[in-house]
């Protein structure tokens, strides 16, 4: 079994979250229908170092990253939403050679933590996942996570997402 370390993630690693970002998201969505200019896209606006620390630096947003044997292999994004007692994993990426491994179901247990100890308490916890994502989908189900409603959201510059929100009561 793999030591998991999850930690904050810091000002100064920031660059290296991106670049792990690139590299898993390269490998995950090498096989769903999303195209490599969208992939650029949205690794360019979401990913960037300047974002990524406005992000760190705002209230309500949670980044974590998690470790096996001291090599950084994942991470995750956590946001309050508007609706009250309601949590968004926003983001949660795992290297490939470390899936299936419990990383990402530490970084959902750490998360759903957190959630609970908030003020006031979440008790749902909720992610958007690419309808074509079959792993991730059936990754996310086996953490307890139903099948919300779908959304289909334009992210600019003629991209779309087209997702499932997907949610889990937090106990």
């Amino acid at each position: 079994m793999e030591k998991i370390e999850i930690l904050p993630v810091r000002d100064s690693e920031v660059e290296a979250i991106g670049a792990l970002a690139r590299v898993i998201w390269q490998a995950c969505y090498a096989g769903i229908l999303i195209s490599q200019e969208q992939v650029d896209y949205m690794l360019g606006d979401r990913y960037n170092a300047a974002r990524l620390r406005e992000e760190l630096q705002t209230p309500g947003i949670w980044w974590d990253q998690a470790f096996v044997d001291g090599e950084r292999v994942g991470f995750a994004s956590t946001l309050r939403t508007d609706t009250p007692g309601e949590l968004k994993l926003d983001k949660l990426y795992i290297h490939p050679a470390h899936q299936r491994h419990g990383v990402g179901g530490a970084l959902i247990a750490h998360v759903a933590e957190r959630g609970l100890k908030d003020d006031p308490p979440a008790r749902t916890l909720i992610l958007a996942v690419n309808k074509q994502n079959h792993q991730a989908l059936a990754a996310y189900r086996k953490h307890g996570f139903v099948q919300r409603e779908p959304v289909y959201v334009d992210i600019g510059n003629g991209f779309v997402m087209d997702d499932y929100i997907m949610e889990k009561t937090l106990r």
